[in-house]
């Protein structure tokens, strides 16, 4: 009881001292639990949506895929014939059966050609009105669509489209452009996540989306009285035979939640990932915290001791204030996290990604898992602090203890930190020089982990060293105050290496990353220079948005061209001459001018024999794997045709970054064993200008497309922006997340400062009796953390730029062979940091200045 009294009365004695730490244990624990609280949302929402709008027992066509998805390589979807209703209604324990039409392959614009299209990346759904639909949706305005000139649309895009009934709608699918009017509005009945849906009546369906009537792409059915839907399974199964795909309402929601829940897992784990750093840089915070405190009450533990305390009870003492400490943090950081979480629904809702507050998902694990971990984070935390606490003898109470220990503690961490900052620095050589990507990167992964627990270690060496540079080169111009500024920031190295240290996580991975993505872009736009050979690329904007023959015959039909050439995907089984099946293979069909489009390098063969009849390239794995050489016969049985026999003519190159792995053919080949109406639509046109016309070219391309917002034309300056755009923004994502750890290291330097300030009480007091003024004592303290801030930074740039580097030697394997580092970034950051250190001493600096000279002398 005596040391828990103790324990309380030292934890609200220094409660303003403990606030940062437990605000770093709040932001850690509550980004752990918004994440958990998001994404249980999410997955409320999905399963939700998926159980009220699945029928009993769904029936979809050979070939649709098990989440409902409608969409192929021909843009068409898979259908049934209208028999098969029949079939289905005379089955054994149905109660009713309905024919429906659905397709994802549909752009679908407004009167003024704009895209309608969710910007969350969620489908756009265009189908058939029918009865299971209006058991999930409720008509607000209007009517539903009966005719070919009308068309009803959700409310969540109307509403974001600012669409009234009676606006002119256009749906492009492959069959071509069909124009409709609103006739009416229809809300979900539970939530809807953010896709886009249009009604057709069932006819004007079919003909929009296929092309005829007469078929269907799923077929919903119901379920009688007393019949589970188990049951209705097989009594539907038996009816039509095992040519369908025949499903229950469990087999559909688990199927789409699955699909869901692989989007929501690497979300998920990539931002407990970055609560992980965050928790990693409050680390060092608490440490810091209570290795000040501790120092500061040496003489307080060395009384306690001489009047009978134990080690024991010392250090049980320190370590009670850290679990106060721990709960305090994890429980309000509980709290935070959902509204961290309620804060995320808010933010995809702008997104267009609708998430309702009425779906908020608490899980008992969720508090549970952010007070276990933080609470378990601090003790573990204030071990060591409190292991030395219970080290102090009674005669500290004197006098100083514990140099000479702290000298051989030094010296013994200081070869520990070297030992293991050369062995991480040797990881980092073998990935450098590894031949196989795959092996390199777990020599980079223990590299960097090696290298950074060796710089924490060594930190104080590194303080010691660096901060004396940083004086000679910043502080010396301040005079005597830049000279006391680098001597506090010296006087205890193993605090500035480890406030240092915590800011040195959060920058090692900004600059990694820079390195990376600038690394990335570089060398991706330098194989465009090398390999590309055309003006312009035409592709759509989304992965399942193909280009129709109609559209492809206006291209062609431009104006300024020279040459176009198509490009197709053909899935297919490969026999090969060793005598094994490589099974789902993907054929790259293309006119054989693509030779020219694209400059691939060949190991064997030219590749413009490869587009000649029955011929075909492969690439170098694939022909080393399965013994293939020029002249060998590869038996191709493609998915939606027959078998044909193409002998292999070109052997690419698998140092490439542009059609990596890719397999050519020519399109004529392909269409001598694929029937025309099962042919796949082209993935991609590319277009050479005359010379001399490429601007006018592309700015008749543009004309050209206009009528199909989904499809964009660039030529090699908008795909390189285009390009770096898109890392761009993932690397901002990620920068984002990081900018949590970067927050706590910045508390880190705010207490390390705060708790300095209270402990060099007397000594502020003695240097402004003999003169120092308010001003100059602030500058010493706001130099003080520049000084600490700029050494975290130094450390974790050039740690970074070690890390980055030997990534993108790895990458070198996989064709990215241009290492560039983005030195604007860099030196931006490097400044920043500065900065971050003059906005963490701000509350010190000025605490320390209100400091009453005479109140501060006394102090004991």
């Amino acid at each position: 009881m005596t040391v828990l009294k103790t324990s309380l009365r030292n934890f609200f004695a220094h409660k303003g001292r403990m606030a940062l730490s437990a605000i770093a244990v709040l932001l850690s624990v509550a980004f752990v639990s918004g994440t958990l609280v998001f994404t249980d949302t999410m997955n409320t929402t999905f399963d939700k949506l998926f159980q009220a709008t699945s029928s009993d027992v769904t029936v979809s066509a050979k070939g649709s895929s098990d989440t409902g998805e409608t969409t192929s390589r021909t843009g068409k979807p898979p259908v049934m014939p209208a028999s098969v209703v029949g079939k289905v209604r005379g089955a054994q324990g149905v109660e009713k059966a309905e024919g429906t039409v659905g397709s994802t392959a549909v752009t679908v614009i407004d009167a003024h050609r704009d895209k309608l299209s969710p910007s969350s990346g969620a489908p756009t759904i265009v189908g058939s009105w029918n009865s299971n639909d209006a058991r999930t949706m409720k008509i607000t305005k209007g009517a539903a669509p009966k005719g070919p000139d009308q068309v009803m649309v959700d409310e969540d895009t109307a509403s974001k489209h600012h669409l009234k009934l009676g606006d002119d709608i256009g749906m492009i699918s492959v069959v071509g452009t069909h124009h409709a009017r609103v006739s009416g509005i229809a809300a979900f009945q539970v939530t809807n996540p953010g896709a886009a849906i249009f009604y057709l009546d069932t006819k004007t369906a079919q003909q929009t989306l296929v092309g005829r009537t007469g078929v269907y792409t799923n077929v919903n059915v119901t379920a009688a009285k007393g019949v589970t839907n188990d049951q209705l399974k097989k009594n539907v199964t038996a009816a039509l035979g095992h040519g369908y795909k025949v499903q229950t309402a469990k087999e559909v929601a688990d199927a789409n939640q699955k699909s869901v829940e692989s989007f929501l897992n690497v979300m998920k784990y990539a931002m407990l990932g970055f609560a992980g750093i965050a928790f990693l840089v409050g680390i060092f915070l608490i440490i810091n915290t209570f290795s000040m405190l501790v120092a500061q009450r040496t003489r307080e533990i060395g009384l306690m001791r001489a009047i009978g305390s134990s080690r024991r009870q010392v250090n049980r003492s320190v370590l009670i204030e850290a679990l106060l400490l721990g709960v305090i943090g994890s429980v309000l950081g509980v709290g935070a996290g959902v509204g961290i979480a309620v804060g995320l629904m808010k933010l995809m809702g702008k997104m267009g990604m609708h998430l309702s507050t009425d779906d908020l998902t608490v899980a008992w694990t969720t508090p549970a898992v952010g007070l276990l971990l933080g609470v378990v984070v601090t003790v573990l935390a204030a071990y060591l602090p409190a292991r030395r606490a219970g080290k102090v003898s009674p005669m500290a109470a004197l006098r100083d203890a514990g140099a000479p220990a702290d000298a051989r503690a030094g010296a013994v961490r200081a070869v520990i930190g070297l030992l293991l900052t050369a062995a991480g620095g040797w990881s980092l050589y073998v990935a450098a020089t590894a031949d196989k990507a795959k092996a390199g990167s777990g020599w980079l992964g223990l590299g960097v982990v090696t290298t950074l627990i060796g710089f924490v270690v060594i930190g104080p060496l590194l303080a010691a060293g660096l901060v004396r540079v940083l004086g000679a080169i910043i502080l010396r111009i301040f005079g005597p105050v830049g000279r006391m500024a680098e001597r506090n920031a010296l006087r205890n190295p193993r605090r500035t290496g480890a406030t240092g240290a915590a800011l040195m996580i959060g920058l090692a991975l900004v600059a990694c990353l820079s390195v990376v993505g600038s690394s990335m872009v570089a060398s991706a736009t330098d194989q465009l220079d090398k390999t590309v050979g055309t003006d312009f690329i035409i592709q759509g904007d989304q992965e399942y948005t193909l280009i129709n023959p109609q559209m492809v015959q206006r291209i062609k039909a431009t104006p300024g061209l020279e040459r176009v050439t198509e490009y197709k995907l053909l899935d297919a089984d490969l026999a090969t001459p060793d005598g094994r099946v490589s099974k789902k293979e993907t054929i790259n069909a293309a006119d054989p001018t693509y030779a020219q489009d694209l400059r691939t390098k060949t190991v064997a063969g030219n590749l413009a024999d490869a587009y000649k009849p029955d011929s075909m390239s492969v690439f170098e794995g694939f022909a080393k794997k399965h013994s293939i050489k020029l002249g060998s016969t590869v038996s191709v049985d493609f998915k939606d045709g027959t078998t044909a026999k193409l002998t292999v003519r070109a052997i690419t190159s698998d140092d490439v970054v542009v059609d990596k792995g890719a397999m050519y053919a020519s399109i004529a080949t392909a269409a001598k064993y694929v029937p025309a109406d099962r042919m796949p639509l082209d993935q991609l046109v590319f277009a050479t200008a005359k010379d001399g016309q490429e601007a006018a070219a592309y700015k008749a391309l543009k004309s050209t497309l206009r009528d199909d917002p989904a499809l964009t034309v660039r030529d090699q300056t908008d795909y390189k922006k285009a390009l770096k755009d898109q890392i761009g923004q993932l690397l901002n994502m990620i920068y984002g997340l990081l900018a949590l750890a970067i927050i706590v290291a910045v508390l880190g330097v705010v207490n390390t400062l705060a708790l300095s300030v209270v402990e060099r009480t007397r000594e502020i007091g003695l240097m402004r009796a003999i003169g120092l003024s308010r001003r100059q004592l602030r500058r010493m303290i706001r130099l003080e953390s520049v000084v600490i801030a700029v050494f975290g930074a130094l450390l974790g740039l050039g740690l970074g730029m070690g890390w980055g580097a030997t990534a993108q030697q790895l990458l070198a394997l996989e064709g990215l062979k241009v290492l560039d580092i983005p030195w604007p970034t860099i030196i931006t950051v490097f400044i920043a940091s500065a900065f971050v250190g003059l906005f963490a001493a701000l509350i010190p600096a000025f605490r320390a200045g209100r400091m009453n000279v005479l109140n501060a002398i006394a102090t004991d």
